[in-house]
C-alpha cells in the first residue's frame, strides 16, 4: 500500500535524504513512515551504502548518511519498501511492543485542561488513559515520546509562558499532541501528572503506550 500522493523527497544540506509522505498529523501517514522506519533500521544493504541513521518523524522519513554515498541506491531500496507496504493497518503495526506507563494525576494544570475542555478533572483523566497511544516519533529530548490518539476533547493550547524547568516525568498535553518529559527542561504543555522516567527509555517510534492512573 503505498502512500496514496506522490511521495516528495529533498535533501537537507549534502547528508540526509528525506521522503514526506503527507503534510498534516495523520495516523494512517504516521503508520507508513514508521513501517518503513522499521523494516529498514537495521538494513545490512543501508549500513553497506553508508547510511548510519534513520529518523521518522509525523510525516517523514529522514536517512543520515555519509555525502559522498550513493543516493540514488539507497533512494531505490527506501522507495522498494514504500512499494512494498501491506493494505491492513494491524500489519504496518505487526512489530509495535505495548509500555504501560503508571501516572499520578496532580499535575498543576490539570484543572486548566479540565476547565478548557468543559469538564470535570475525572473526566479528563478517564478519556486520556482510554486511548492506547502511537509513539509516532522520539524529538526534542532524548527518549521524549510524540503520542498519537489524544482524545479531541482534550486538545489544549500550550501556556502562554512556558516554564524554564519541567520534572522528568511529567505527562503533558501540548496541543492535539501528548507526551512524558524525560529530564527536566523548560516546556510550555499542560502538566496532568507524573510517571517514571526511565519507562521511557526503552520506547521507540512505532510501540504504544497506554497511561495507567494510580493513586498516591
Amino acid at each position: 500500500m503505498p502512500p496514496a500522493k506522490p511521495l516528495t523527497t529533498y535533501f537537507l544540506g549534502d547528508a540526509c535524504l528525506c521522503w514526506e509522505l503527507g503534510a498534516a498529523i495523520d495516523r494512517l501517514t504516521s503508520l507508513q513512515v514508521l513501517y518503513v522506519y522499521r523494516q529498514l533500521r537495521k538494513n545490512d544493504e543501508l549500513a553497506r551504502l553508508g547510511v548510519h541513521d534513520l529518523v521518522p518523524s509525523y510525516t517523514a522519513l529522514a536517512a543520515h548518511a555519509d555525502p559522498l554515498c550513493d543516493w540514488e541506491a539507497v533512494r531505490r531500496v527506501v522507495d522498494g519498501c514504500l512499494a512494498s507496504m501491506p493494505p491492513e493497518e494491524a500489519k504496518l503495526l505487526a512489530r509495535s511492543v505495548r509500555h504501560v506507563l503508571p501516572v499520578s494525576y496532580q499535575g498543576e494544570d490539570l484543572q486548566r485542561v479540565a476547565d478548557h475542555a468543559k469538564l470535570s478533572p475525572e473526566e479528563v483523566i478517564k478519556r486520556h488513559t482510554a486511548p492506547e497511544y502511537l509513539v509516532a516519533m522520539i524529538g526534542f529530548r532524548p527518549h521524549f515520546p510524540y503520542l498519537l490518539g489524544l482524545d479531541r476533547t482534550l486538545v489544549t493550547p500550550r501556556l502562554d509562558s512556558p516554564r524554564l524547568a519541567v520534572p522528568a516525568g511529567a505527562v503533558g498535553i501540548g496541543g492535539e499532541q501528548t507526551g512524558v518529559y524525560p529530564e527536566t527542561s523548560p516546556g510550555g504543555w499542560n502538566i496532568l501528572g507524573m510517571t517514571q522516567p526511565e519507562l521511557l527509555y526503552s520506547i521507540d517510534p512505532g510501540d504504544t503506550v497506554v497511561f495507567k492512573r494510580v493513586e498516591e
